[in-house]
């Protein structure tokens, strides 16, 4: 004789799946956008060395104008830096996939690196918060 389940123990076990979802799932989105905070602070954090070294080198900053860009390849306008070497293989998409944002000069330090956060928006809170060098 066969026998399989009824569908009130189905049912049961349905219910049960449903509430364990309601509980996890939230905690497991909460941490991506916790995730994505850390790696752009791990990005902002090499950028800033990164340009670090590129002031090392020529004694300034990239002005505004040549931008994060100038880690990669070697600025053509404004002050042609003397002693240019490639700093970055490649510059990193924050991790909404937008650039990275370069203020020269800073308004909150000497140089400011920063991300618009999820939203892509200046300002907000939570996921949609900016994160920055200065932080």
């Amino acid at each position: 004789m066969r026998r399989g389940f009824t569908l009130i123990e189905l049912m049961v076990v349905l219910v049960i799946i449903g509430v364990l979802a309601a509980l996890i799932v939230p905690n497991v989105l909460d941490r991506t956008d916790d995730a994505r905070a850390t790696a752009a602070k791990a990005d902002i954090n090499n950028l800033v060395q990164a340009l670090k070294l590129y002031k090392l080198d020529n004694q300034r900053y990239p002005s505004a104008e040549q931008g994060l860009e100038a880690l990669v390849n070697k600025p053509t306008a404004g002050n042609v830096p003397p002693n240019w070497r490639r700093y970055l293989d490649k510059l990193p998409a924050d991790p909404w996939g937008r650039p990275y944002q370069y203020i020269f000069p800073g308004v909150k330090g000497e140089v400011d690196i920063f991300s618009l956060g999820a939203d892509g928006q200046a300002g907000g809170d939570g996921k949609n918060a900016d994160i920055g060098s200065w932080q």
